[in-house]
């Protein structure tokens, strides 16, 4: 299963009222491990920088000035998270900026059905206290020593691992691992699924006896022979 960690910053607080993205952070996790691939992008909002916003993510109007547009990078952004669902800190918020750029590009905006959102998981599981990244970070024992300021691809980084915990993943992996290392330790094999009905084998006897006659010509010395029996 593909999912995409997102993650945004912006001028400001209102995505309908003239404040804009200045950066999208995304992570891609499949079968909820990271893949190392990203997507990650610096944006110009045609606007100033309110020192609040400054504040958060330390993003400047002149750093930004010679930047894309949300324009030219939305195909790619699009073509990236494809059909994912996307887990998002707070999605409500995020989304609102993005669906206002694809709106303001002449772009179909993203469905909220899509959208997984940590900060309501992190609620029904943690009820009462405050579930900040920063925060569940500390809960998970998650270095987030690097986040002096918020950064969207590092906080999708972040969230990943925070996801990867607040679902369980993490422990059914470890579980997973821990009884395959006992099983190699007892001297049995890892459990392996078996197909009902074995594959058709895709190599062919032409594909064989090609091999073979190429391995002839290697000369004496080669160490094919030694698996052809």
């Amino acid at each position: 299963m593909r999912e995409i960690i997102l993650d945004t910053e912006t001028t400001g607080l209102d995505a309908l009222n003239g404040d804009r993205l200045v950066e999208i952070g995304c992570v891609e996790l499949i079968n909820r491990m990271p893949t190392g691939q990203t997507f990650h992008r610096y944006i110009n909002p045609q606007r100033d920088m309110p020192r609040e916003a400054f504040a958060v993510h330390g993003l400047s109007a002149e750093f930004l000035s010679d930047k894309p547009l949300f324009d030219a990078v939305a195909e790619e952004f699009l073509t990236f998270i494809a059909d994912a669902p996307l887990v998002i800190h707070n999605a409500s918020f995020d989304i609102g900026f993005i669906n206002a750029e694809l709106e303001r590009s002449g772009r179909k905006a993203v469905p909220r059905e899509r959208l997984v959102d940590t900060l309501l998981l992190a609620r029904r599981k943690h009820p009462g206290v405050s579930n900040r990244l920063d925060d569940l970070c500390s809960r998970y024992n998650i270095d987030n020593s690097r986040r002096t300021k918020h950064g969207a691809l590092l906080d999708a980084e972040l969230l990943a691992e925070v996801y990867i915990d607040l679902i369980g993943a993490r422990q059914s992996q470890l579980g997973l691992a821990q009884t395959h290392e006992a099983q190699r330790r007892a001297g049995g094999d890892a459990p392996r699924r078996q197909r009902m009905i074995p594959l058709v084998p895709r190599v062919t006897d032409a594909d064989r006896g090609a091999h073979r006659a190429f391995v002839a010509t290697l000369g004496e010395k080669q160490i094919w022979s030694d698996y052809l029996k």
